[in-house]
């Protein structure tokens, strides 16, 4: 139960636990799998910086500054919608599709498109995945990140079409370079109105004649042009392992027989939801030999969910702290250091980012309700930290570290969010 709601949402919280095990496993994965609404307000970033005149410093600070708002504004209002929601699994998925379709707002510049990449994101996140591909195909902050804005008839751009097959659809080496350029030829005629927040067809920039690209030639646009990735035999098989290798397993592929079902399931419809839903079904779903190391920020989301700390609810300067100890840690929402996304499994697990690690548990434990921990004494911190946090068990040494400060319950549930039985996902 613990794994399903790890691996289907950022972990339980206080009671999650023993209301799963009551349900059953097969309700509550169907429980996850159809959640309510999450009706959370959007949040109020203003409107779009006005540009300012060549040579105005001044002018450049502020705006930059006021853009700098806006994405802490956005990054704290997500932080606290994955940590507060009804529907884990949507929230789960929204952060997977970001990695997956990893746009930056270091280039992007405009947290207003960002909101909008990340609303798409969640609402087609579950539904059919060419939907949800055609969508980004076109969204105005990928055209940015991507350059497709830039690309025109008889200038294209092959960024997009490029990162399109090779990390979003498709695969490595599963496409040619003439592949490519005919691909960004399709993907012409793109531009992107950041006031209304909106990436539009220019006609006239578009390029209307015949292409060929993976073996069909015609007169391709964005829709078609995902249409064909999409129908290669290789693109299942790649859209249903970057699932699994989030939401399972990092270091092993599935089985050819698992993999078999998971494509079936995924279907011609390309559905995502089948997908999750047959995932959960198969016995190394809940295989504790398939280990997930997890993110800094599904860590992060994951302690406060089992501590009952919103960071909405934090002061100010301990606001900003997560988010300087995230950035610490090497990952922050919206700022992805690659069309590749951010790495994972055991590339977390460094020195570096394990001080940071405990910094954040820090923080975040003095603003908890530990009760059930100091409540206790002796011994029973370490069983009430350990229900607090849902862990199966502690090893050896884990217990031995933990003993050494099991007299200050906030130091004692901070280092046991940073051992390895919370860290890594059996």
């Amino acid at each position: 139960m613990r794994r399903l709601l790890d691996r289907f949402g950022f972990g339980p919280g206080p009671g999650d636990v023993d209301a799963a095990v009551t349900r059953g496993f097969a309700a509550t994965a169907a429980a996850l799998l159809n959640p309510p609404t999450d009706s959370t307000p959007e949040p109020d970033l203003g409107p779009e910086p006005a540009p300012v005149a060549k040579g105005d410093t001044a002018g450049k600070k502020a705006r930059a500054q006021q853009l700098r708002q806006q994405e802490v504004t956005l990054t704290n209002w997500w932080l606290d919608r994955m940590v507060a929601t009804n529907a884990p699994l949507t929230e789960r998925m929204t952060w997977f599709w970001h990695g997956h379709f990893a746009t930056s707002d270091q280039k992007v510049r405009s947290p207003r498109l960002m909101q909008r990449q990340n609303d798409t994101l969640r609402s087609l996140g579950t539904g059919q995945f060419a939907t949800l591909a055609k969508a980004m195909m076109v969204d105005p902050a990928m055209l940015i990140w991507l350059d497709g804005q830039q690309n025109k008839t008889g200038a294209a751009n092959e960024n997009l079409a490029r990162e399109s097959m090779e990390l979003f659809m498709l695969g490595v080496d599963r496409y040619t370079e003439t592949d490519v350029r005919e691909a960004a030829r399709a993907l012409t005629g793109w531009v992107v109105d950041r006031g209304a927040i909106t990436a539009n067809l220019v006609p006239r920039r578009h390029d209307n004649g015949s292409k060929t690209v993976l073996g069909t030639t015609g007169n391709l646009d964005a829709d078609s042009f995902v249409d064909v990735v999409l129908g290669q035999a290789n693109s299942p098989k790649y859209v249903v392992g970057r699932i699994w290798s989030r939401l399972v397993c990092g270091t092993a592929p599935p089985a050819p027989d698992v993999q078999e079902r998971l494509v079936a399931a995924y279907g011609p419809n390309r559905d995502i939801h089948a997908t999750l839903q047959a995932i959960s079904q198969e016995p190394a779903f809940v295989d504790s030999a398939r280990t997930l190391v997890k993110q800094p920020v599904e860590w992060a989301v994951g302690l406060m969910r089992a501590l009952r700390v919103r960071p909405s609810q934090l002061p100010a300067k301990q606001a900003a702290a997560l988010l300087l100890g995230l950035r610490a840690m090497g990952q922050v929402p919206f700022l992805p250091p690659n069309v590749g996304g951010w790495p994972a499994d055991t590339a977390w697990l460094t020195t570096s980012a394990g001080l940071a690690r405990l910094r954040v548990a820090e923080l975040i434990a003095m603003h908890a309700d530990l009760s059930t921990v100091s409540g206790t004494s002796g011994a029973n911190r370490l069983a009430a930290a350990q229900t607090l946090l849902s862990v199966d068990q502690w090893s050896g040494r884990s217990m031995a570290a933990l003993n050494q400060v099991v007299d200050a319950p906030p130091q004692l549930v901070a280092l046991a969010a940073c051992a390895p039985e919370y860290v890594v996902s059996l």
